[in-house]
């Protein structure tokens, strides 16, 4: 039997008018300290996201997600954030903010793949 593995994630969101706390999930983040395991699954519906919010600048939304992809890889290319350990990554992209992306809150689990868990939850959470 396979041993499970404590696992943390969170579900990434547009919030298009903060101040309405309206969302449309477009991914999800998760990371796995016994794995050594950080990755973000991102799929955006963007007709979803234009019924919800016509005047939202798509390609912005888009540069923003692919920042959480980007700092969740992790490396130079991803500036001083991506610098740092895996944790300290997973904690900065999912602290609280107040921007048009973000992070809901955190949630444990127990798997044990960590990116068949990824794939699991965005399928349930985000598709």
């Amino acid at each position: 039997m396979q041993e499970k593995h404590l696992f943390e994630y969170a579900v990434i969101r547009v919030m298009p008018r903060v101040e309405r706390e309206e969302f449309l999930n477009a991914g999800v983040i998760l990371y796995c300290k016994q794995q050594r395991f950080l990755q973000v699954m991102i799929t955006l519906n963007e007709d979803r996201l234009r019924a919800f919010s016509p005047d939202i600048d798509i390609s912005e939304v888009k540069t923003y997600l692919e920042a959480f992809e980007c700092i969740a890889k992790g490396g130079k290319q991803a500036g001083p954030i991506g610098q740092l350990d895996l944790a300290s990554r997973f904690r900065w992209l999912t602290a609280t903010r107040s921007t048009v992306v973000q992070a809901g809150k955190v949630h444990p689990g127990f798997c044990d793949d960590p990116g068949k868990a990824l794939i699991r939850l965005h399928e349930q959470l985000v598709l």
